[in-house]
């Protein structure tokens, strides 16, 4: 009760209500895209305050090795399940998504960790940047694997042609060349604000802390509750999108609530492995757990045409991230507790 009174989560959920109820509310995309970027640029700076006073040790470097690990253990566990309820562009495309992270789960599950009077360790800004990428270069790989002539090689039935590549598959598309939507994903502006902000924060150090105390300390809360609240809004938008799944609508909708949850174990057991303690094991267990529905659908739409995005946006903003946000903080870190106190 105390983490669902919290003022951001409320004003989520007032956006979320707002939404659903067809209020003309609305946050402008400028002021909304304002709001991201400052998150991110007031988290990387606190990583780097945080980094430069505890330096770099065997601690920063495990949690850094397992976030790597995770990002690549999720995205191919979702797609070895994903594969047998969807087609496969659609399913890689739900699987990148879901191996990604989202900055604003970790930005929230970081402050009320710090509002405990149990802040983690600022490197695990560093570990977040470091998880957004690898499961959208594996989809693209994965994209191009299934347009090539092997995989979705056209067999002759009737007067028609359809693919090999499994159901649902239209005619092969070309989509974007490689090497630039691969530029694009590890580039991405949000990843490189977030990076840059940590050096930043790393080189100035205590002085920079000081200097830059009313932007990282005093105007973050105010901000994240009004990000939050176009944050509810734009998930009742996202619901409609679910609508059409059919006989899918269950099996999917269980995918999104237990595999965040299951991701979630697995992260708070590399954590137990690397020896985290336990506000930076809630950290890795919210960024496993938590999906994209900025990120990667951005590189997704134009690096992989043949899946649809109300799925895969649908998925992770309308049932995973309410899901985590008010449920699911709250849940990792109780189990983090358990397992690690």
């Amino acid at each position: 009760m105390k983490h669902l009174l919290d003022p951001a989560i409320l004003f989520f959920v007032l956006g979320l209500a707002a939404g659903l109820l067809r209020s003309n509310l609305e946050i402008p995309a400028p002021l909304s895209r304002f709001l991201s970027l400052y998150l991110l640029m007031a988290l990387g700076l606190k990583g780097g305050f945080a980094l430069a006073q505890s330096g770099w040790t065997v601690q920063v470097s495990a949690a850094l090795v397992s976030a790597l690990v995770l990002a690549v253990a999720v995205p191919a566990i979702a797609w070895c399940v994903l594969r047998r309820l969807l087609p496969p562009f659609d399913a890689a495309a739900v699987a990148a998504t879901y191996g990604s992270v989202s900055a604003v789960t970790f930005v929230t599950a970081s402050h009320l960790l710090e509002q405990q009077g149990t802040p983690a360790g600022g490197y695990m800004a560093a570990a977040m940047a470091l998880m957004e990428s690898p499961a959208i270069v594996l989809a693209v790989v994965m994209a191009h694997w299934l347009r090539a002539p092997a995989a979705v090689a056209p067999i002759a039935v009737g007067s028609q042609a359809v693919m090999a590549g499994g159901p649902g598959i239209g005619p092969a598309r070309v989509g974007s060349p490689l090497g630039p939507v691969l530029r694009e994903a590890l580039t991405d502006g949000g990843a490189v604000l977030l990076l840059g902000a940590l050096l930043v924060g790393l080189l100035t150090g205590a002085q920079g802390e000081q200097a830059m105390h009313p932007f990282t300390v005093d105007l973050f809360k105010g901000l994240l509750a009004f990000f939050l609240l176009d944050m509810g809004l734009m998930t009742a938008r996202s619901l409609p999108g679910l609508a059409g799944l059919g006989a899918q609508r269950l099996p999917l909708a269980l995918f999104a609530v237990v595999g965040p949850v299951a991701h979630g174990l697995l992260a708070l057991g590399l954590a137990k492995l690397a020896g985290l303690a336990v506000p930076e094991a809630t950290l890795l267990a919210v960024l496993g757990a938590s999906a994209s529905y900025i990120a990667v659908p951005a590189v997704l739409r134009h690096a992989m045409p043949e899946a649809r995005p109300a799925l895969y946006v649908g998925l992770s903003l309308g049932i995973t991230f309410p899901f985590n946000l008010v449920l699911g903080i709250p849940l990792y870190g109780a189990l983090a507790r358990w397992w690690l106190g």
